[in-house]
């Protein structure tokens, strides 16, 4: 899908006036979600001011090795925000990413550090803690001519391995993978635009997967409702499927991997959004404003929303205590909300 269309095609009022006309009856204290993952809803978390700390479309979240969430905006007054577990604002830094989208957390040798794509810029740049930009990395147009021009290249999520080696994922651009060294030097990619499984379209979001003792990557595949894992030589291994589920990326904590569901069930239904989550054998136990999961002959029948608490879902965040946290896009410039596990 070209995302310079879906954006246009998508009314930010839209997200506005569902909220306030009340279609989005978003009821305290009830119970969300199915078997043993259930949730609370708090859309008041985020302390933060209004008039001082706007966001545009939150997009991803993180939590640090002290606790703290840290959100990614593309709001350049404060692209990053940085909160405590109770909503309470801590910090914001930030003004150069108008296209801010994936945001990943990495340690290295006991040193965080934090990875920002911007789908407008066309990079994708490694930061410290407070915002200092370290390493940049450009449209790939030495990569064996697949990019022509750097328009080409709109990176939407990175993840790092543990020698440093620096997967991004060309969400919004031209569906590839692609590997880099710690340096930001291309080693390999694959995948890319196409119709087979070993293809990618609206490849949003990529990690890696080492539940069981795997080591390998799964990478979303929005547009045809599935998760796609892949070697990290970029060998198809398999297609999990989400009927009904345009997912985001994907987030694993502990046994589970949790996504957004940006829509349901294509990208075309407007304020459909939910999160879904799967166990350790990719099965969905839990959809949290949308239909209980079913399984027929061991297929996953079509899900849906149901409960009208989201609008576009867009990340979601696990903290320490199995709580989430749901950044979402295109919806009236909401703060995140929280769910606390039951």
């Amino acid at each position: 899908m070209n995302r310079r269309k879906f954006i246009k095609n998508t009314s930010l009022a839209t997200g506005s006036l569902l909220i306030m006309d009340g279609l989005f009856a978003r009821q305290q204290g009830k119970t969300y979600g199915y078997n043993n993952m259930q949730y609370t809803l708090d859309t008041t978390w985020s302390k933060a001011d209004t008039t001082k700390f706007p966001v545009n479309d939150c997009h991803e979240m993180v939590q640090d090795k002290h606790g703290r969430i840290i959100l990614l905006t593309n709001e350049t007054k404060n692209n990053i925000l940085v909160y405590d577990t109770k909503g309470k604002l801590l910090k914001t830094w930030g003004h150069e990413f108008p296209g801010a989208h994936g945001l990943t957390l990495h340690s290295e040798n006991g040193t965080e550090y934090l990875y920002i794509t911007d789908t407008d810029k066309h990079q994708v740049y490694k930061t410290n803690m407070d915002g200092k930009i370290l390493l940049t990395i450009d449209a790939p147009l030495d990569a064996n001519g697949i990019y022509k021009e750097a328009k080409a290249f709109v990176p939407t999520e990175t993840i790092v391995d543990d020698n440093g080696d620096i997967f991004i994922a060309d969400g919004y651009g031209s569906q590839y993978v692609l590997q880099y060294d710690s340096k930001g030097k291309l080693k390999n990619y694959f995948a890319g635009r196409g119709e087979g499984d070993e293809h990618l379209d609206n490849a949003h979001g990529i990690t890696f997967d080492r539940r069981g003792g795997s080591n390998t990557l799964l990478v979303t595949d929005r547009t045809r409702n599935c998760f796609k894992r892949f070697t990290k030589e970029g060998k198809l291994l398999e297609v999990i499927k989400l009927p009904g589920a345009c997912v985001c990326r994907p987030v694993i904590h502990g046994d589970y991997l949790y996504a957004a569901v940006l829509r349901s069930p294509d990208l075309n239904a407007e304020g459909s959004g939910f999160v879904t989550i799967l166990d350790k054998d990719n099965k969905v136990i839990s959809n949290i404003g949308g239909s209980q999961p079913v399984y027929t002959d061991g297929q996953l029948q079509p899900m849906a929303q149901t409960d009208k608490i989201f609008v576009h879902p867009h990340d979601v965040c696990v903290d320490s205590d199995e709580n989430l946290y749901v950044a979402q896009w295109a919806s009236g410039k909401v703060y995140p909300y929280k769910l606390k596990r039951v």
